[in-house]
């Protein structure tokens, strides 16, 4: 199975894909703003920790009950404006709450209201965006296309938007939310701009239902055994992520001993080695493939993580964390791009859902696996999981990426054709 795409040019700017790329960062930035002011405006409401995590909690649910029904949608309507309207629709919801909280009317329940709402509407958008990218980008140019929008993603959300919150909330409780309404509106406007036409599709059955189409996207998902070992590796590799990611603190602060500007430093080494690896993807796949790209992402994680494991000081752990953060975007550009180019257009929607629900799934069962081995076995122990993960993630994908399989759908099952870009 090939997938290098070492004769293709990036994506250009101007166009479908740079007004796409426009939306997603927007909304990425006013996301990581809401994200970080909605535990803070719950403490400042309540001291009860469990009233203050169910806000959190609140922001994975909907993908786990409502993720499949998204997808579902995803590939029955125009994803363009879809997407518009659910944007539109989230920043009416944020602007009015950002005007209960002026006027301090807030509470923990609209705050929990709040991020079921806009969590709910997350689902469908995510879902239309993965199904409308293969519409603006050539398929040998999706892997550049890709990497650049969660580049971008990562830059707007862990690096710009997350640290402007105490900025902002020192002028008022209400303006990270006033801003993640802006953000919303404006993303809003660059999508219903696109003039891509929708992806024409195959009437459906007389008596189709949302049900028997989220089973008929299932059913294309098991059948398919790239797709079918891409989603078990998604699943089994966000499991490790959630041990790793709910006990890196303890490693840090406890088990090294490095307090919280360690913490930190750990988390800056995750998000600049995953810059890094948005901007090396390219040549990466171009000089030994697409597909061997994402096992060689998954055996660098496991060795990472195994370092992180046994690291005997600081320096050690925020290289590790480098090293894992420059697989991870590697990792996520290349199976989202394989996923993609794998699946037939009519059912990508409902197939970016399922590998979205188990991933939205992993996170919270890893975080309490590795709650429970912290507990158990002390703070080193849960990286040492997260590897065992990872493993069985990389076993996955070995029997699903043979070179002789190609990557792109057959063309006989593709039910959909490329609109023009």
């Amino acid at each position: 199975m090939s997938g290098g795409e070492s004769g293709a040019s990036a994506p250009a700017w101007r166009g479908g894909f740079g007004r796409l790329w426009g939306a997603a960062v927007l909304s990425s930035f006013g996301d990581a703003l809401r994200t970080a002011a909605l535990p803070l405006t719950a403490a400042a409401l309540t001291d009860d920790p469990l009233l203050i995590a169910s806000v959190t909690a609140c922001g994975y649910l909907p993908w786990i009950v409502f993720g499949l029904l998204g997808g579902a949608v995803a590939d029955r309507v125009d994803q363009r404006r879809a997407m518009g309207a659910v944007d539109a629709l989230r920043a009416l919801l944020t602007a009015a709450f950002a005007v209960a909280v002026a006027l301090g009317h807030a509470s923990v329940g609209l705050l929990i209201a709040l991020a079921l709402a806009l969590t709910t509407l997350q689902t469908l958008f995510d879902n239309a965006a993965t199904a409308l990218l293969p519409a603006l980008v050539p398929g040998e140019r999706l892997g550049s296309a890709n990497a650049r929008l969660m580049t971008g993603q990562r830059i707007a959300g862990g690096l710009l938007g997350a640290p402007l919150v105490p900025l902002l909330l020192a002028s008022g409780a209400a303006v990270p939310f006033a801003v993640d309404a802006l953000t919303f509106l404006a993303a809003a406007a660059l999508i219903t701009s696109l003039r891509t036409a929708a992806p024409e599709r195959p009437p459906r059955p007389t008596g189709s239902t949302l049900r028997r189409e989220i089973a008929e996207g299932l059913r294309v998902l098991a059948a398919d055994r790239v797709l079918r070992g891409l989603c078990a590796a998604t699943a089994l590799c966000n499991v490790g992520v959630g041990a790793l990611v709910a006990t890196l603190v303890l490693l840090v602060t406890d088990g090294l001993g490095a307090g919280s500007a360690g913490y930190a430093a750990a988390l800056t080494g995750f998000s600049v080695g995953g810059l890094a690896g948005g901007a090396a993807n390219r040549r990466l796949v171009a000089r030994i493939g697409r597909t061997r790209a994402v096992l060689c992402a998954g055996t660098a994680q496991t060795a990472a993580l195994v370092v992180m494991g046994t690291a005997g000081g600081l320096g050690t752990l925020v290289a590790a964390m480098a090293v894992f953060g420059f697989m991870g975007m590697v990792w996520n550009v290349n199976t989202t791009t394989l996923m993609q180019r794998r699946t037939p257009a009519a059912v990508l929607g409902r197939v970016a859902s399922a590998f979205r629900t188990l991933a939205v799934a992993g996170g919270p069962l890893g975080a309490l696996l590795g709650g429970a081995v912290a507990a158990a076995r002390g703070a080193r122990t849960p990286p040492l999981l997260a590897a065992g993960f990872f493993v069985l993630s990389v076993a996955a994908l070995i029997p699903a990426l043979s070179r002789h399989v190609p990557v792109d759908a057959p063309p006989a099952d593709t039910a959909a054709t490329r609109a023009p870009g």
